[in-house]
């Protein structure tokens, strides 16, 4: 069994560990980052790609730009179809010409996995956890492999399933949760974009988006039925459903060889506080988001950004009342991009059975609200705000720059 004192310890090698890990080795704080995977896996998996204004500036500040400069793409507007009808809204417009970048987030991750361990960073790969205790002075993560390790804080970035979620009491915090009544199949293809931006389409059958990913690869959701499965959508299935949805006279979609495709529950999640003791939660182990908008990873790494904040102003302090300022500043602007995500999920969406009166009623205020982005400028602002996000100093009371 091997014993490692060190000053924080990340649990978690996605984004928001990893960001966490790279700003506090650049400010000479000492990490030691765990994941139960190993390295190939970690550059493998293949999620979210769109980032915020506040997520490039600090990458680019802190020298973690490179990757998503020379490969990224600029991302200006969506197009929104409904009805046999299609618009888009140039949302960089409405805000100050400031756009959002597209870079997949496993490039996110080889790139920061990159950047830490040149600057000597510790990562322990495949290094399943054990247990969490978190202490009012010092944190202990015991792993299955009988390693111990002991740190002042912990940042604990091990998704809604982890370790470090497991660790806190039941009743030292508050989980709000709901389940949506949405499903979506979600698929990624090997094929070319069909458009040069992002296509929400609301259609009777149900939702269809077209997200971008790379030159040669497309992200597809399809919105289907309870009680479907993955054999249910069969590839003929899945690509006659896109073509039926996003259907739009003189448009063509670019088909291919549909690499994976997963069902996804959409259910969202709030932890208060974000903290407990030494044991602060990051990313998915504090929250869940529905995809709707692409703000997952977003608010991962704005919460990487105000835990080094937090650990390096109560380094210089001593102060134990900045421990609080983590969970004071970032529950805010969760609670915001909770709402803008539930919002569009409920623009986009059909409410089965679409017969029904009540269905009937919720499709005009779909259309109203899309007939308000279209027309009313004060509209798409608040949107185009919301959707590319604040600056890197964040909203009142949820500052996060470093």
């Amino acid at each position: 069994m091997s014993e490692i004192d060190t000053t924080v310890v990340i649990v978690g090698a996605g984004p928001a560990g990893l960001t966490a890990a790279n700003l506090l080795l650049a400010r000479g704080i000492d990490t030691v980052v765990l994941d139960r995977c190993d390295r190939e896996q970690l550059v493998g998996r293949s999620r979210a790609g769109l980032l915020e204004r506040r997520t490039v500036e600090l990458l680019a500040e802190n020298g973690l730009a490179g990757g998503l400069h020379a490969a990224g793409a600029v991302h200006r507007g969506c197009e929104f179809r409904a009805e046999g009808t299609a618009f888009f809204t140039d949302y960089s417009a409405h805000y100050d010409g400031i756009p959002q970048w597209v870079y997949p987030q496993q490039e996110i991750v080889a790139d920061l996995l990159d950047a830490y361990e040149r600057a000597g960073g510790d990562v322990r790969y495949a290094t399943a956890v054990d247990s969490v205790c978190g202490y009012s002075e010092h944190t202990t993560v015991r792993c299955v492999d009988g390693t111990v390790i002991r740190a002042r804080y912990l940042a604990g970035a091990d998704g809604q399933h982890g370790a470090c979620g497991d660790g806190v009491p039941d009743d030292a915090v508050t989980e709000y949760t709901m389940r949506h009544e949405f499903r979506w199949l979600t698929l990624l293809a090997h094929a070319p974009p069909s458009a040069e931006h992002t296509i929400y389409a609301q259609h009777r059958n149900g939702f269809a988006g077209h997200l971008l990913r790379s030159d040669s690869v497309t992200r597809f959701h399809l919105q289907i039925p309870l009680g479907e499965s993955i054999e249910d959508w069969p590839d003929r299935r899945i690509w006659s459903e896109l073509r039926t949805r996003l259907a739009k006279p003189g448009w063509t979609l670019h088909e291919g060889e549909i690499l994976s495709k997963n069902i996804l529950e959409m259910h969202s999640r709030v932890t208060e506080p974000m903290r407990h003791g030494r044991v602060f939660l990051l990313g998915d182990a504090a929250h869940i988001i529905t995809p709707s908008g692409g703000k997952g990873m977003n608010l991962a790494i704005a919460d990487a950004a105000e835990f080094t904040r937090t650990v390096t102003e109560h380094l210089e302090t001593g102060e134990e009342n900045a421990l609080d300022h983590y969970s004071q500043r970032r529950v805010p602007d969760v609670w915001k991009a909770q709402e803008f995500s539930h919002a569009l999920l409920h623009t986009t969406h059909t409410y089965y059975p679409s017969d029904s009166p009540d269905a009937a009623f919720r499709q005009r205020l779909q259309r109203s609200r899309l007939w308000q982005l279209r027309n009313s400028p004060a509209y798409a602002r608040n949107f185009a705000e919301s959707y590319i996000g604040p600056p890197l100093a964040g909203l009142p009371g949820a500052a996060v720059e470093v």
